[in-house]
């Protein structure tokens, strides 16, 4: 019985072998760069004072800045803004015929992929922010200081990306933006807002869900848009009137993996694992 059961092993030894699953394919790598609007559009509750960025000074230090995110070798770079909007704009900008743009997507994004030969994808998923329902109800229950102080927290923090664009130019902005524990401070704005409401009226969760809703589903479409291991792969970069995300991923000496850097304008939030430190050049 034994020498049975034996021999039946070893005879099913090379089809359990056949069987057995393919190894596990390099995992996506994902940098998250925040970034602030180059051209701001005034949409947020606060606003980043920003020159002219077309203007040789500032293009000298954009060129400086997409030089060293270059060195990540991407074979991806996505933004937020809608795919077919990437589609159309990247490739007038190929083109040479999209016209002068100082939106933080066409200065980094588009120039990034340009530079490095990546695709250029667009991930954006509109969305709401219903803040409006949050500050009547904070002002009928007392809690408008609440949101007081948690507006001179964010205009702060805007006031001191304006003084380190204007003193320390653009990559310093960046290396301020995208401080971890900084990035970590700044997502309590957001958990501020739970404390707004009460029982079945809750604007704050409501807009903390609105957020985190439009967060998660650019994310998906980033995660949808990799392929690990099938030599190339398409990934992310964010970017609406909002906001700006890009990815990128890289083909290193030794066959392809797939690695993702994740540009996400002005709100510094970081989704997926950090492909490693962001190492911006000085100021120039």
């Amino acid at each position: 019985m034994i020498r049975f059961i034996l021999a039946a092993l070893l005879c099913a030894a090379p089809s359990l072998a056949a069987s057995a699953p393919p190894p596990t394919p390099a995992p996506v790598e994902v940098m998250i760069v925040g970034d602030f609007h180059m051209n701001n559009p005034g949409r947020d509750l606060h606003n980043v004072a920003v020159d002219d960025v077309l203007e040789p000074k500032r293009q000298a230090q954009i060129a400086a800045v997409v030089h060293g995110l270059a060195r990540f070798r991407p074979t991806l770079v996505a933004a937020e803004w809608s795919a077919q909007t990437v589609r159309d704009r990247y490739a007038a900008f190929t083109a040479g015929t999209l016209a002068p743009s100082r939106n933080e997507v066409v200065q980094l994004g588009f120039r990034l992929a340009r530079e490095t030969g990546a695709a250029m994808k667009g991930v954006d998923v509109e969305g709401d922010f219903p803040y409006d329902a949050v500050a009547v109800w904070a002002a009928a229950h007392g809690q408008t200081p609440l949101l007081d102080v948690a507006g001179a927290q964010v205009e702060a923090f805007t006031r001191e990306i304006t003084r380190r664009l204007a003193s320390g130019g653009v990559s310093d902005a960046l290396r301020f933006l995208n401080d971890p524990a900084r990035i970590e401070s700044d997502n309590g704005f957001y958990r501020t807002m739970l404390r707004v409401g009460a029982g079945t009226v809750q604007p704050g969760a409501d807009l903390l869900t609105a957020w985190y809703r439009r967060n998660l589903l650019i994310c998906a479409n980033l995660v949808q848009l990799t392929r690990p291991g099938t030599g190339w792969w398409s990934s992310t970069a964010p970017a609406t009137p909002s906001c700006c995300a890009s990815a990128c991923a890289r083909r290193p000496a030794s066959g392809w993996s797939s690695r993702t850097i994740s540009c996400r304008v002005d709100r510094g939030i970081r989704q997926g694992a950090k492909a490693g430190p962001l190492t911006l050049p000085h100021p120039i």
